[in-house]
């Protein structure tokens, strides 16, 4: 793990509330803030529980109120919130350092004084722990006032007198009700003494929710403040937990067991990024309960599983990395959701909702995702085992599915309807589909044909017999598809056309997508060709924070993403810029350029960028969703997203860059 601190000689609020981090439990739940402890989102909290793992995401603590009293007249308020026109207290100006590995950990300087605060959660438990740490030679009175709600994830809250958040108290352990009827929280102090002193507090302003337009100012409750005597170099710790069984727990333990497992994660090689992102990693794969297995949350912190995603972000944080079983976990699980030949787009935040299959590009990803799977790990029991499963996703995509999924005589696959979004390029405002990209999205020509390619392989591989009706059906569309690809795709200036409906439509738009058809495994050009394309991707659409959505040029281009939810979705695939894409991006330009020790250092140099957002800036141990398609520097969207740390560590492991 690399000890990257963060120093800071005279901390401002703005530099230091726009420094995020995150810890999370592997079902889903998490813990998350900025560095200075203000939230700025709705989605920040000491504890987000994952009911219904890995969803069902409750918020039932915001925050610490946190003082020292050095001397009898000395009280100094070390935490920070942002109210209406102003911030109080100014517990930034005392942050001396940030330390995210191997758990976040701030350290304040009051006077001669320091004291350390460090976050962790239990591995598979809804249970977060809090340590203070006096690091001065004076003894110290520590102070902290918990602030409680009790929220889905995606709401506020305010005032309500339905929540009178009654408790009982034994010993050194709260049993709180939030209201009547609901799941008690759980609070235990070790060695420190509670003081009842309700209170509302009211008008936290999340700054991040302002910019996007949203709901931004939130109540929260204080039943009381918790007081510790420290004398130096002595620890005070706060469980908050759903789990009455996990309070019996020594917490020095407990943050020994985290260590231990957080460094099982880590590769160890020379590449320092590289080993800090296999730990990220992992941040985003959980054990869903509904099926007993593994899967992967598209980012933190409001977004579940999706299917797209999921094949496409597991193949570098889990098959590349190595992670064999969970790997099988994820396939498993998505294959067993199969209907009509298809994939979901999307496991539903609530248990009674329907899975939704809006998606064209989802099951295709499953054969490459499988290929890499295979090619990696060589699991022959396993291709036998779904191979007839594969065979059912060609059959249904030869003779059509849902929403006009269907082929066409050149070979090529059609898809969409009016008011549906079906590839990645997903925004919909109401019934406004921002890009329908209805007919023949060129991905999707290039993920067809890998999936054919791959059957065939996979026949071959099993031994079935080449002359069966699927597998020779596969083979023959295949070959039509390659033969009239570059004439209908490949155009006049260079690159390939974004979407085609042969013999009526043809959109010449400038975007990322056609870097699948050099990236994915079987290729539909001639070296000449990608090296023409990524050329032109190279001059329109890459940054070092990843691939812009739309040409700058393009009427349509969106230079900043903000405001309400309109402005951002017609931003989200109109010129934003997405770094998950880079993964496909210097894979594909390492392969034109033949993997030169020239093209690698080039690659390597351009992944310094990302790697100080990492180090430096936004989510700390984060890659960023999304960022502004102009002046691309401070993250958007989501602040950890699964296959923006995918497609960094395919580069590294993939390119052989470490």
């Amino acid at each position: 793990m690399t000890n990257k601190m963060l120093q800071f000689q005279n901390p401002t609020f703005e530099e230091t509330s726009t420094k995020e981090w995150i810890v999370t439990n592997g079902i889903g739940g998490y813990a998350s803030s900025s560095i200075i402890g203000a939230n700025t989102r709705r989605y920040h909290g000491l504890l987000v529980a994952a009911l219904n793992p890995p969803t069902q995401r409750t918020v039932l603590v915001s925050k610490i109120e946190e003082s020292v009293s050095l001397q009898r007249d000395t009280h100094i308020e070390f935490s920070t919130n942002q109210y209406p026109s102003v911030v109080h207290p100014q517990g930034f100006q005392y942050l001396k350092q940030f330390q995210r590995s191997p758990l976040p950990k701030m350290t304040f300087q009051i006077g001669s004084q320091q004291i350390s605060k460090t976050v962790f959660m239990v591995y598979h438990s809804n249970t977060t722990v809090v340590e203070y740490e006096n690091l001065g030679d004076a003894t110290i009175q520590l102070n902290l006032l918990p602030f409680f709600l009790h929220r889905d994830y995606h709401s506020l809250f305010k005032e309500d007198e339905k929540f009178d958040f009654y408790y009982e108290q034994q010993h050194n352990v709260l049993k709180i009700h939030s209201h009547y009827g609901s799941n008690p929280l759980y609070v235990k102090f070790f060695k420190g003494t509670f003081t009842e002193n309700r209170a509302w507090f009211k008008n936290f302003e999340y700054s991040r929710e302002e910019y996007r337009g949203l709901d931004f100012q939130e109540d929260t409750y204080a039943l009381g403040s918790i007081q510790y005597t420290l004398n130096p170099g002595e620890k005070a710790h706060l469980f908050f937990t759903t789990e009455e069984n996990i309070l019996e727990n020594n917490p020095s333990r407990l943050k020994q067991q985290t260590i231990k497992r957080i460094k099982t994660l880590n590769p160890n090689t020379s590449n320092s990024f590289l080993n800090d992102l296999s730990i990220a990693a992992d941040q985003v794969i959980v054990k869903r309960a509904s099926t007993n297995s593994h899967t992967i949350l598209a980012g933190y912190h409001w977004f579940t599983d999706w299917g797209r995603d999921t094949m496409i972000a597991m193949r570098g944080l889990c098959i590349a990395t190595g992670k064999k079983e969970i790997s099988k976990s994820i396939l498993t699980t998505f294959f067993s959701y199969l209907s009509e030949g298809m994939l979901p787009n999307r496991f539903p935040d609530n248990e009674g909702d329907e899975v939704e299959y809006n998606t064209v590009d989802a099951t295709l990803w499953l054969f490459t995702a499988l290929y890499e799977y295979y090619q990696k790990f060589k699991d022959k029991a396993f291709l036998k085992k779904y191979f007839d499963q594969l065979t059912d996703i060609i059959e249904w995509h030869l003779k059509g599915t849902r929403y006009n999924i269907h082929l066409t005589k050149e070979g090529f696959l059609h898809a969409g309807e009016k008011g549906v979004q079906l590839t990645w390029m997903d925004a919909k405002v109401g019934d406004f589909v921002v890009t329908p990209r209805q007919g023949c999205p060129v991905e999707i020509q290039a993920l067809w044909y890998n999936a054919l390619k791959m059957y065939e392989y996979f026949a071959d591989e099993i031994k079935k017999d080449p002359k069966n009706v699927i597998v020779k059906t596969a083979t023959d569309v295949s070959k039509k598809l390659k033969t009239n690809f570059a004439n209908y795709f490949y155009n006049e200036k260079g690159y390939l056309n974004d979407v085609v409906l042969p013999g009526e439509m043809v959109d010449e738009t400038i975007r990322p997508n056609q870097v699948y058809v050099i990236s994915l495994p079987f290729s539909l050009l001639t070296k000449a060709q990608e090296t023409s394309v990524i050329k032109n991707i190279q001059q329109y659409l890459f940054t070092p924070y990843g691939l812009k959505t739309l040409n700058k040029e393009h009427t349509d281009f969106k230079s900043i993403y903000r405001g309400g939810q309109w402005a951002r979705d017609t931003a989200y695939h109109q010129g934003t810029i997405w770094p998950f894409l880079l993964g496909d991006y210097y894979l594909a330009y390492l392969k034109v350029n033949n993997h030169t020790k020239k093209a690698k250092k080039e690659v390597s140099q351009h992944l310094k960028i990302l790697e100080d957002h990492f180090y430096q800036n936004d989510c700390i141990h984060g890659i960023s969703e999304i960022f502004d398609g102009q002046n691309p520097k401070q993250g958007r969207g989501t602040i950890q997203q699964a296959w923006s740390i995918s497609g960094i560590l395919q580069t590294i492991i993939c390119g052989n860059l470490y």
